[in-house]
């Protein structure tokens, strides 16, 4: 018995036929606490084309949504923004059942299909400022290389004022509503920095790059339609400059205090840390890496001015939790930092040491010493905890006052 979805419209002759995942709950090593959706977009003109298609699991309810509107063997081509599998996954089995005459890709998209599905994959290569006329429509492309992988690129409907931007301003997050001004703008707020801190944190010049290019395309954009997440009708802007905050990566009055700890005693000295933190009028959060993954904690980090990482050492080495944490932070390049390493020990010391080469390593200044305890932190020790979160709450709203003066 085959499953019944339906298509939802969302302009003239334009269709969502992607799929939710309500439960995914992990995106190679993202908490998508949320879930997410797998947007792809069928387009009705003289050519019928389908823009990207779904996670491979998911390929029978996006087949099932296109058939709600058209049969998939009168689709002509079929358009890969994106090679990442959560977006081409179902690619193969779609021209199976499609036949199309044409399969779209970008000249890193041909390369990156090719290795995943097979070298006989017939695709065509288009480039930036090439186009398709598909009848009273025409589709234009454009590469936007490494946003977030070297074969990514957009395409525009003229007729729709449609952007379908792939990866760029999505998010993960399930939903019965297709449109983002249908969802709470605190939501949207969460999940899309949370999506921009990481994904894309580490590509935030060229995010920049994009933005600053966009009005030089004279593209009428009415809707802007992400491969994650839900559509934009309305507000526009709003999506823009969230982006353009992310990238931008000014500092802000803003503190993260994240800690491992064995028997309490990093713990005490990370609370004194944030309570002298927030002594100086900055807001702080103070995150157990025992409770709080990887994801949640580099959201925060792009939110934040000021970083305190605190760990025991054991085994002659920092948490493993912290370490794991320091190299998904290292990979995705936060800027305009400050950074502060503290911990416990009780026979040797390097985890401390550790952090505070990690943090050097990701060129974060520390203007305040690194510190550590034996055992359990003394009276003494945690005054010495809060004076350090004071330091760092000043040298961070100075940091703050000075890059306003720019």
């Amino acid at each position: 018995m085959k499953e019944v979805f339906k298509a939802e419209q969302i302009a003239e002759n334009v269709y969502w036929v992607g799929a939710v995942d309500w439960n995914v709950r992990n995106f190679h090593g993202y908490q998508t606490g949320r879930g997410s959706t797998y947007n792809a977009f069928l387009v009705i003109d003289e050519k019928v084309t389908l823009i990207d298609t779904v996670k491979a699991p998911f390929f029978n309810e996006m087949l099932a949504r296109i058939r709600s509107v058209i049969d998939p063997e009168k689709i002509d081509y079929i358009i890969s923004n994106h090679a990442e599998p959560d977006h081409s996954g179902a690619i193969v089995s779609a021209i199976e059942a499609i036949h199309p005459e044409k399969v779209f890709a970008s000249p890193l998209g041909e390369k990156a299909l090719r290795a995943y599905y097979g070298a006989d994959l017939d695709l065509t290569v288009v480039k930036t400022g090439e186009s398709v006329k598909l009848g009273k429509g025409t589709f234009s492309f454009i590469e936007t290389k490494m946003l977030h992988w070297p074969d990514s690129m957009v395409t525009y409907l003229d007729t729709a004022k449609m952007l379908f931007s792939q990866d760029a301003f999505g998010m993960h997050l399930a939903g019965s509503k297709l449109w983002a001004d249908e969802y709470p703008e605190f939501v949207l707020d969460y999940e899309g920095r949370k999506y921009f801190a990481n994904i894309l944190n580490v590509q935030s010049a060229k995010v920049l790059d994009l933005l600053n290019a966009l009005p030089g395309l004279n593209l009428d954009i009415a809707v802007i339609a992400p491969d994650h997440g839900p559509l934009w009708r309305k507000n526009l802007g709003w999506i823009l400059d969230l982006y353009r905050d992310c990238a931008e990566q000014k500092p802000a009055p803003r503190a993260l205090v994240a800690y491992s700890t064995m028997w309490h005693s990093t713990e005490k000295l990370a609370n004194a840390i944030a309570d002298g933190i927030r002594s100086t009028g900055v807001t702080v959060e103070v995150a157990d890496l025992a409770v709080n993954d990887r994801s949640a904690i580099m959201t925060e980090v792009a939110r934040s001015g000021a970083l305190a990482f605190g760990a025991p050492t054991m085994n002659n080495q920092m948490f493993p939790a912290m370490a794991d944490v320091l190299t998904y932070i290292k990979g995705l390049r936060p800027k305009n930092k400050l950074g502060l390493a503290f911990g416990s020990f009780g026979w040797s010391g390097e985890g401390a040491k550790q952090i505070a080469a990690e943090l050097e390593a990701m060129n974060i200044p520390q203007p305040v010493p690194m510190f550590q305890v034996k055992y359990m932190p003394t009276e003494a020790d945690l005054e010495k905890a809060f004076e350090s979160g004071a330091a760092l709450g000043r040298a961070l709203l100075a940091s703050v006052a000075e890059s306003t003066t720019k």
